[in-house]
């Protein structure tokens, strides 16, 4: 085993100089963290924010302002407008007549159409059991509440836009935990199997219940992930650590073909998750899949950070992370481009790097690849609903406590966003029905969450999400304004049509912002399943169509109403995308020359 091999020892491209502007807009430069106010005690403000970091461990982030302020500004302009209440209170008392008349058809004759069906992709009411009598006159009753309680959150004259929509959050929490679903004497699912199995149901939930409380309590992984341990069941691709510094490792996989593609892929996963999500089992690993399609694949695979971490920033993200392996790669494959890919947060990053790279002529990249990856945040989904001002100000007390922000705390407010799958769907079927979902390769990568360092969160959630400094040309790196647009090389850009974390119309908006040849894949799934679908897997769908730099922008709606629809896994058109646009040259694989330690490395193993 050999050193680490320092950045500074790698060969880099000379870059351009460029000229720097007579002077230097303020917006362009870093925001410095606001200093104390001049007659505040450093020992007082040092209390309050350790009180404030108390109150969000409490809330699981969440600021209580948000909510009070929501209610308040709801409220007052609720009680202001009469009419607004006397148009609720009859379509209250309309849909309990319509309700009483389908109840008297529903009883006398034991079947009758619906009134109101479950929305699009809630699936809480799909049993069979639910359409009998009486358990549809509760499903109905249920589902009119909640119709008319949403309706209660909107059109309230006055209300701001954010207030209305945390207030329709909150006002749809409360409907998931009133659901009778969630009820055992309500549920006919589960009278059924606590009659059928005379309550052994129940005692194997709760047995379940007091397994997965000691687990975490003692911060362990859940039930079955032990099963899927790295570098014995999963991340088994052949390769070496070729590179290392404080904050990644360069992963160099072995070549599976006589000769390879000369051109190498880097890929850039995101901080917030481990690297091998893309590196799983065999038969649904990406990276497995392109060795053996000649492709010499590095991978970068990020420390999880602790408390010591803390001041790690976003530009050492870039630096450290990106420009680093970038380094690795040219010393491993000297004299060729590379095509960059990355995931998520790493393809936000990577996005910054190549934009950096174009203004100092730096010409490494041969394409860029994005997959679910946003550079624009102006429409980021859901997750706006805990990104303002307050909700942010209480995340950073939180991190300035403790010096990252931990795995379980992010999850919290992933798990929210789709409750019923991923909260009382689990309660109904491990604690009430006793039943144990099998743990996959994918849910136990899910349960191995990673931290985010205070300093790079707190720099991430304001300048991008905050500010969206980075389309609104306004993200400064070492001082200068990058753009996107300076971007020359073709993009692939994928979005998954069920995402909640990266939006696919979020991700679509590097049409906006690019000045190159744009080829954007919408497929079917959701954040993670759409991205990890093998084509042996012989599921999902995706549409594809480029643009070129000269064509006229066209909108989102407007594009998937015309992309072709392909049926299977998009893997195979983003490795034809890449031939098409690399050298055609095969030759010899290119062997490490230096070798830290065997794939999947050290980091991925850091609790």
């Amino acid at each position: 085993m050999t050193a680490a091999v320092p950045a500074t020892a790698l060969p880099q491209a000379t870059p351009r100089r460029a000229r720097r502007p007579a002077s230097r807009p303020k917006a362009a430069v870093p925001l410095p963290p606001p200093p104390p106010a001049a007659d505040a005690d450093p020992d007082f403000r040092a209390l309050d924010r350790a009180l404030r970091a108390t109150a969000a461990r409490m809330t699981q982030g969440l600021s209580p302002s948000v909510l009070l302020e929501a209610w308040t500004d709801w409220a007052l302009h609720l009680s202001a407008s009469p009419g607004r209440r006397l148009g609720w209170a009859l379509a209250a008392a309309d849909a309990a007549g319509q309700f009483a008349v389908w109840l008297a058809e529903a009883s006398a004759t034991g079947d009758a159409a619906p009134l109101v069906d479950p929305q699009p992709g809630d699936h809480r009411f799909a049993d069979p059991v639910w359409r009998q009598w009486p358990h549809v006159a509760v499903a109905q009753a249920y589902l009119l509440g909640e119709r008319l309680l949403l309706d209660a959150a909107r059109r309230v004259p006055g209300v701001a836009r954010q207030h209305e929509n945390e207030l329709a959050f909150l006002f749809s929490q409360w409907a998931d935990v009133l659901s009778p679903t969630n009820v055992p004497w309500l549920n006919p699912v589960i009278i059924g199997h606590t009659l059928q199995e005379g309550g052994a149901n129940l005692a194997r939930g709760w047995l379940n219940w007091m397994e997965d409380a000691g687990r975490l309590m003692k911060g362990a992984l859940p039930a079955g992930a032990e099963e899927f341990q790295v570098g014995r069941d999963v991340a088994l691709t052949p390769g070496s650590v070729i590179y290392r510094n404080r904050l990644m490792e360069v992963i160099q996989y072995a070549p599976a073909t006589p000769t390879v593609h000369a051109e190498p892929v880097l890929i850039v996963p995101a901080w917030i998750m481990k690297y091998y999500i893309l590196d799983l089992r065999p038969e649904n690993s990406l990276v497995r899949w392109l060795v053996g399609r000649g492709h010499t694949v590095f991978m970068v695979s990020w420390k999880n950070p602790d408390a010591g971490d803390r001041d790690l920033s976003l530009d050492d993200y870039r630096r450290l992370g990106v420009m680093a392996a970038l380094d690795a790669v040219t010393a491993a494959v000297p004299g060729q481009r590379i095509h960059a890919c990355g995931y998520c947060l790493g393809g936000t990053i990577l996005s910054i790097a190549a934009a950096t790279m174009a203004r100092d002529g730096d010409d490494r990249l041969a394409s860029l690849s994005l997959l679910a990856a946003q550079t624009d945040f102006a429409e980021a989904g859901e997750l706006m609903l805990f990104l303002d001002e307050r909700q942010v100000s209480l995340l950073e007390d939180l991190m300035w406590t403790q010096g990252y922000l931990s795995g379980g705390q992010m999850s919290g407010a992933f798990q929210l966003l789709r409750p019923n799958d991923l909260i009382w769907s689990r309660f109904i079927r491990d604690y009430l029905l006793g039943d144990r979902e099998p743990m996959t390769d994918l849910m136990a990568w899910n349960a191995d969450a990673t931290r985010m360092p205070a300093r790079m969160h707190g720099e991430y959630l304001r300048g991008l999400f905050l500010e969206n400094r980075l389309s609104a040309g306004r993200f400064a790196v070492e001082g200068r304004v990058v753009a996107l647009r300076d971007i020359k090389v073709p993009i692939f850009a994928l979005g998954t049509a069920r995402d909640h974390v990266a939006p696919w119309r979020s991700v679509y908006k590097i049409n906006l912002f690019s000045d190159t040849a744009v080829t954007f894949t919408l497929v079917s799934g959701g954040h993670n399943v759409g991205i990890v679908n093998p084509p042996s897997a012989e599921r999902g769908s995706y549409q594809i169509l480029t643009r070129q730099h000269d064509q006229r922008y066209v909108d989102p709606d407007t594009w998937a109403a015309s992309a072709p629809s392909h049926g299977g896994s998009w893997w195979p058109a983003w490795e034809e995308w890449l031939r098409s646009i690399g050298q055609t040259a095969q030759v010899a694989p290119p062997r490490p020359s230096t070798t830290l330690c065997p794939a999947p490395g050290e980091y991925v193993h850091q609790a």
